[in-house]
């Protein structure tokens, strides 16, 4: 099994079809490129859904990553180890929170962050047991567990997998009026992506998040922001709420936190939130291993010094302007923060995976989502010129199936 061919029908034969992958098989990959088993280059705009914004292979995240396997990889958490403190610590000041709850994966977290709502309503709140209830938003989409699905509002994500767990209340996406309508006393928390990704990189108006968070404060209720894919440089600022100042109550991280190279998630909030979680009542056997606390701490330093945040501001308007020149010209429109957009594709010229094809044979790595649209999301280290490239390999895919 040596070529695309070859190691596609066997994947395909011999894995569960949980996804549908572009026809291309990666072998090696170089800060924002990537090369197939046949040794064809591809810019990967991407990034393992912001999980590679530093690149694949980062020097720095690589060093920290091999400098700890060959000393420590995992203790489990019945144990300290020498790189958890800096971890807590760390990533701690960079969310401006008390307190760490580390776990790999970022439904992992969600489901942490669920967990710790609902106690928190109990024991701090006062709700009565079992009456717990969280807001959360239509097209959302925050993993694939059980518990998360319950509440998913699409139909890939949920049907068929009941029965679905209560305590959940669903509302039109950047609708405070609806938010508000929704809160009664057995509200505990509000769960939130500042920007939703995977419904097509959705950006609430200006104010909502404020306005948000104004409600649960004045409510009494937990805002929890999932910036596992927003967070940590993609759009422009360390987090996607800090583009409105807004600070929430729970923070919900994961993707970039391992750099590309390890699974790493986390909640961070503050003692009066987290302090509620006593020995045996949650955790995780690799949740904050050694090698995940390395690799994460290696991401903090770099992320400490808002290069990548300020890069991802100045390559965004690059990117969203010169996208906002395709409208009209098969682009219906263009939204997104940073360097993260959704574009949706005129459906008279194809679908999303359509163009998501033709981009591939282009040379460029992107991935639809929801019908004709698609989403562009490369690693923080692409040059401009690689950006304006791939745009017009989108536009020269776009006139390619317009006219054939």
């Amino acid at each position: 099994m040596t070529t695309s061919a070859e190691l596609i029908e066997v994947s395909e034969r011999r894995s569960a079809h949980n996804y549908h992958p572009l026809p291309v098989v990666i072998h090696e990959a170089h800060g924002a490129w990537v090369t197939d088993v046949d040794g064809k280059r591809y810019l990967d705009c991407l990034s393992g859904y912001s999980s590679l914004n530093f690149g694949h292979g980062h020097p720095k995240i690589i060093e920290a990553a091999k400098e700890q396997l060959e000393r420590l990889t995992l203790t489990s958490r019945a144990f300290y180890h020498d790189q958890f403190a800096q971890f807590c610590t760390g990533l701690g000041d960079l969310t401006g929170k008390d307190m760490i709850l580390p776990m790999n994966t970022g439904a992992e977290a969600v489901e942490t962050a669920i967990k710790v709502a609902r106690k928190w309503g109990y024991e701090v709140k006062g709700v009565e047991p079992d009456q717990a209830t969280i807001i959360v938003m239509e097209g959302n989409f925050h993993g694939r567990t059980t518990t998360i699905v319950s509440f998913s509002t699409d139909p890939d994500a949920h049907d068929n997998f009941g029965p679905y767990t209560p305590g959940f209340r669903v509302v039109p996406y950047a609708s405070i009026e609806a938010v508000r309508a929704a809160v009664d006393a057995n509200t505990v928390a509000v769960l939130v992506e500042p920007i939703q990704g995977e419904a097509g990189v959705l950006v609430p108006p200006d104010g909502y998040l404020s306005e948000l968070r104004e409600l649960c404060t004045s409510e009494g209720i937990l805002m929890i922001a999932d910036e596992v894919q927003s967070g940590l440089g993609r759009t422009g600022q360390t987090f996607a709420c800090d583009h409105e100042g807004v600070v929430p109550d729970i923070y919900v991280l994961g993707k970039a936190l391992g750099g590309g190279v390890v699974p790493v998630s986390a909640i961070a909030a503050d003692r009066d939130v987290l302090g509620i979680i006593h020995p045996g009542q949650h955790g995780s056997t690799f949740g904050g291993n050694p090698l995940a606390c390395a690799v994460a701490n290696a991401v903090i330093e770099i992320l400490n010094t808002g290069e990548f945040q300020a890069r991802a501001a100045k390559l965004g308007e690059v990117l969203h302007g010169r996208l906002r020149e395709l409208i009209g010209q098969g682009v219906l429109e263009v939204r997104g923060r940073g360097l993260w957009a959704g574009v949706d594709i005129d459906p008279s010229i194809g679908t999303g995976r359509e163009v998501s094809k033709a981009l591939m044979k282009r040379g460029v790595l992107a991935k639809d989502t929801h019908g004709s649209t698609i989403r562009l999301a490369p690693p923080i280290v692409v040059s401009e010129e690689d950006l304006l490239w791939a745009i017009n390999q989108l536009a020269d895919a776009i006139y390619e199936l317009k006219t054939s």
